[in-house]
């Protein structure tokens, strides 16, 4: 049985901790640990992730020295990692109960280190459980398969599916910047010679604004994915803006949904 190395960065996350976990702890796959970065948080977080941890000894949580960011935190878990695979979920969304079970299976039947799935959109103030997720219409579909030239038009892959097998890959950790940490480390991987595989299934759900909307928060990442083009896979004017491009488009069409 594969051991699963969860990661999860935690900010001041309580109000959806708990159930962001526990999507977790039911997977029907049940080898795996999750590992949490509290990055110093005021709101009791870390208070709850001590509950978990005395419940459940899969729950590894530990607190970051000083604030570093989700990336920083993410990589302080990843360097703790004792799985197989690494997989990612943040502390506000959730998984379905056989998402690392079928997200398995997929990886075994392929040879691309790196798969993801399709993801429900679910309304920020969503207060359920993912054992009780009645599936909507809101989709972000999976492509079936991506490589690094793809990848450079558009970020295809939810953060919240990605899993990457570390006996191929090693260990990689996120490059520190302050967003799009995880984008960067898909093409990194990918730069590598890596390709990624989609499973069409949608398997997580993830926290959004209501559908047609498009957050300052989305819009704030043009100034980082072109910083992410231009200074980390080193792409020309031309090239880096055609990628910015697509970026923006990706970002319109799935705020659609």
């Amino acid at each position: 049985m594969p051991l699963v190395s969860v990661v999860m960065p935690v900010y001041n996350s309580a109000a959806t901790l708990g159930a962001a976990v526990r999507s977790v702890l039911t997977q029907t796959h049940g080898d795996l640990e999750l590992l949490v970065t509290d990055d110093q948080s005021s709101d009791g977080s870390m208070d709850l992730l001590r509950e978990f941890a005395a419940q459940d000894e899969r729950v590894l949580p530990r607190s970051s020295p000083e604030r570093g960011g989700a990336g920083r935190a993410r990589n302080l878990a990843i360097e703790r990692a004792r799985g197989d695979y690494v997989a990612f979920l943040d502390s506000d969304d959730m998984w379905l109960p056989e998402k690392t079970e079928k997200q398995l299976a997929f990886a075994a039947e392929g040879t691309a280190p790196l798969t993801f799935t399709s993801y429900f959109k679910m309304d920020a103030d969503h207060d359920g459980e993912s054992t009780d997720w009645v599936p909507n219409g809101r989709v972000i579909r999976a492509r079936e398969h991506v490589d690094y030239r793809a990848m450079l038009v558009q970020d295809h892959i939810g953060a919240l599916t990605a899993m990457y097998d570390r006996n191929v890959l090693g260990t990689r950790l996120m490059p520190e910047m302050r967003k799009r940490q995880d984008y960067a480390l898909w093409l990194s991987i990918m730069r590598d010679g890596a390709d990624a595989r989609g499973l069409a299934e949608p398997l997580a759900v993830y926290r959004a604004h209501q559908a047609g909307s498009l957050s300052s928060n989305k819009l704030s990442l043009v100034e980082y994915n072109w910083a992410l083009y231009r200074e980390h896979e080193n792409l020309s004017v031309p090239r880096a803006t055609r990628a910015l491009a697509g970026a923006v488009w990706q970002s319109l069409r799935n705020s659609r949904i």
